[in-house]
């Protein structure tokens, strides 16, 4: 599937497909959750999504939000004969201030809402055990003029979190993977 997905990477000019690494980090997360309910913030063209459903048991499920009608029609072709996976195309802020469903045992929040915004409504979304993995935390070259700055100030909020544990990892695109403990 990987290499279906960066084909239509290429096809289209999608030039904002997760990293390699975060995949398999996010594919062995998934796995220690045996059937787990996972969230995706940013389906984008759908790499991240292709490697968490790699790792999840057939009784997991996830549900993988994108504002992009063009993107998510792409990835929702790709995973149309997986029951495990939910495409949904809308506004992530709202979908995350009025979802009333079960907790989540991990969160990948890959697109400003999650991460940037509603940021403490999403980690209320999360079990305690579960998992909140963000990346693009290392300053990247298609940053926005002010960007750094708010990503210094995002770190700086989340480790103050009494809630959480917390790892930032220099790593990748630069990681932060946060457990919830309360």
């Amino acid at each position: 599937m990987h290499g279906t997905i960066e084909d239509e990477c290429e096809k289209i000019g999608f030039t904002m497909p997760s990293d390699l690494y975060i995949g398999t980090l996010l594919k062995t997360l998934v796995a220690s959750k045996p059937s787990g309910n996972f969230l995706e913030l940013g389906t984008g063209i759908g790499l991240s999504l292709s490697w968490m459903v790699d790792g999840m048991e057939d009784c997991g499920n996830i549900i993988s939000i994108d504002n992009d009608p063009k993107l998510t029609g792409i990835v929702s072709q790709l995973f149309k004969l997986d029951s495990r996976v939910t495409i949904l195309c809308q506004d992530g802020a709202e979908w995350i201030k009025n979802y009333s469903g079960d907790k989540f045992d991990l969160i990948f929040a890959d697109a400003w809402p999650g991460k940037y915004s509603e940021l403490y409504e999403t980690l209320a979304l999360l079990k305690v055990g579960g998992l909140y993995v963000i990346d693009d935390m290392d300053e990247q070259p298609n940053w926005p003029t002010g960007h750094a700055e708010k990503a210094k100030n995002l770190i700086k909020v989340l480790e103050v979190k009494k809630d959480f544990c917390l790892t930032k990892m220099n790593w990748s695109t630069g990681i932060i993977l946060m457990t919830k403990i309360k």
